[in-house]
C-alpha cells in the first residue's frame, strides 16, 4: 500500500479514537457543569442534550496530524512546509474556535459572532488567499484585490454559517460535512497534496466519533451530544478555506485551474448554501431579517411533510450525493455556470413540491 495512503489512515483512525475517548469527557463535563441544548419551539429534540461536542474537533484533528506527519517524518515520505496561507488559516480556525466554545458555554450575541468571523475571513486575504479570478464563471474573468478580497470573505462567513444554520437534526451537519470533505480529499489527493489529505482525513475522523455519539448515543445514560457553535462554525471555516484552496492559483500545486474548479467546491458545499439562500430570500421576502432564526430549513420541511427524523436525514444526504453525481457527470457536457443555474433551479423545484406535501397534511408553507 502507498506510504501516503498508510499516512491518511493513521491520520484518520487516530483522530477517531481521540474524538471517541474524550467525547465522554465533555458529556461529563457538560452535565457537572449544566451545559445543555434546551428544547424550544425551533428545535426539534425534546430532551435537554449537551452542546459541546464540537470541543474535541480541533484537538483531535491536530492529535492525527502529528502522529501521521510523526510517521511521515520517520519514514521520510514527507516534507511539511507552512506556507502563510496555512499560519493565517491556523489563527482563524483557532480563533473561530473559541468564538463557538465561549458561545457554547456562556452565550455571545450574533453580532459578535459575526465580528469575529469576519476578521479571522478577513486574515486569508491578508496571507495572498482570494479570489482573482472567476474563469468565465457566470462570464467573469480577473477581479480586482478589493473585489476579490470582498468576495472571499463573504464566502468564508457564508459557508461557516450555512454548516451551523443547517444544523438542525442529529447526524445532518456532520454527515454533509464527511461528503464534503471526502470530495476535497479526493480532489487535493489527485493533486498530491498530501498534508491537505492528512488534515481533512483527521477532520472526517473526528467526525465519524462526534456521529457515533450524536446518532446512537444514549440519552439517559448521558452519552448524546451535539456539535454546537463550536463544532459547526469551526468545520464550516475549514470547509470554506478547503473550497478557495481548491479555486485560487498557487506556484506550488500541480492543479489545473478553471470554472471546474468553482463548480467542484460549490457542488461539495450546495445543499448547506442553498439552504441558507433560500432561508435568507424567504425571510427577506416576508419583511423579516435574513438572520431571523426560523423553522424553514429544509430538514425542518422534511419533517412537516411526514418524514422521520432518519428519512429527513437519508433524504437530505440522497440530494447532497445527487449534486455530486450529477454534477460531476454534467462537467463535461455543459458549462459551469449552467450547471449552478440548473442546480439552483432544481432545488426550488424540490421545496415547491415540499410545500404541497406540506400543505396536503394541512400545514402552512412558505413562498417557496
Amino acid at each position: 500500500m502507498d506510504s501516503y495512503v498508510v499516512l491518511t489512515i493513521i491520520a484518520l483512525v487516530g483522530s477517531m479514537a481521540c474524538g471517541m475517548l474524550t467525547i465522554p469527557l465533555v458529556l461529563d463535563f457538560c452535565k457537572r457543569k449544566g451545559l445543555y441544548d434546551l428544547p424550544n419551539y425551533r428545535k426539534v429534540h425534546k430532551r435537554a442534550i449537551p452542546r459541546m461536542g464540537g470541543v474535541v474537533f480541533l484537538p483531535s484533528v491536530l492529535v492525527g496530524c502529528i502522529i501521521a506527519f510523526f510517521m511521515a517524518r520517520w519514514q521520510g515520505v514527507m516534507r511539511v512546509e507552512l506556507s502563510l496561507w496555512t499560519i493565517y488559516f491556523l489563527l482563524g480556525a483557532i480563533a473561530i474556535y473559541i468564538t463557538g466554545l465561549i458561545d457554547d458555554v456562556v452565550g455571545l450575541k450574533a453580532l459578535n459572532k459575526l465580528v469575529v468571523q469576519i476578521l479571522a475571513a478577513s486574515a486569508l486575504p491578508l496571507s495572498g488567499l482570494y479570489l482573482t479570478n472567476l474563469y468565465g464563471f457566470f462570464g467573469i474573468g480577473e477581479v480586482s484585490w478589493w473585489i476579490g478580497t470582498l468576495i472571499t470573505i463573504g464566502i468564508v462567513v457564508f459557508i461557516s454559517n450555512a454548516i451551523n444554520l443547517i444544523d438542525g437534526i442529529d447526524g445532518l451537519a456532520g454527515s454533509l460535512s464527511i461528503i464534503a470533505l471526502a470530495g476535497f480529499m479526493l480532489a487535493f489527493a489527485h493533486c498530491g497534496l498530501w498534508y491537505f489529505v492528512v488534515l481533512i482525513a483527521s477532520m472526517i475522523g473526528v467526525i465519524l466519533a462526534y456521529l457515533y455519539y450524536n446518532m446512537y448515543g444514549d440519552v439517559n445514560r448521558n452519552r448524546k451530544i451535539f456539535m454546537g457553535d463550536t463544532g459547526s462554525l469551526s468545520i464550516g471555516f475549514i470547509l470554506a478555506f478547503l473550497c478557495l484552496k481548491l479555486t485560487v492559483p498557487s506556484s506550488n500545486t500541480s492543479i489545473t485551474y478553471s470554472d471546474q474548479n468553482i463548480l467542484m467546491a460549490f457542488t461539495l458545499v450546495a445543499v448547506p448554501v442553498l439552504d441558507s439562500c433560500r432561508v435568507a430570500f424567504v425571510r427577506l421576502w416576508h419583511r423579516r431579517s435574513p438572520i431571523q432564526p426560523d423553522k424553514n430549513h429544509i430538514h425542518h420541511k422534511l419533517l412537516r411533510a411526514g418524514l422521520t427524523h432518519h428519512q429527513a436525514l437519508f433524504a437530505i444526504v440522497a440530494l447532497a450525493l445527487f449534486f455530486c453525481v450529477a454534477n460531476g457527470l454534467l462537467h463535461h457536457v455543459v458549462s459551469a455556470t449552467f450547471i449552478v443555474v440548473a442546480d439552483v433551479a432544481c432545488y426550488a423545484a424540490l421545496h415547491v413540491l415540499l410545500n404541497a406535501a406540506i400543505v396536503r397534511r394541512g400545514g402552512r408553507a412558505t413562498v417557496f
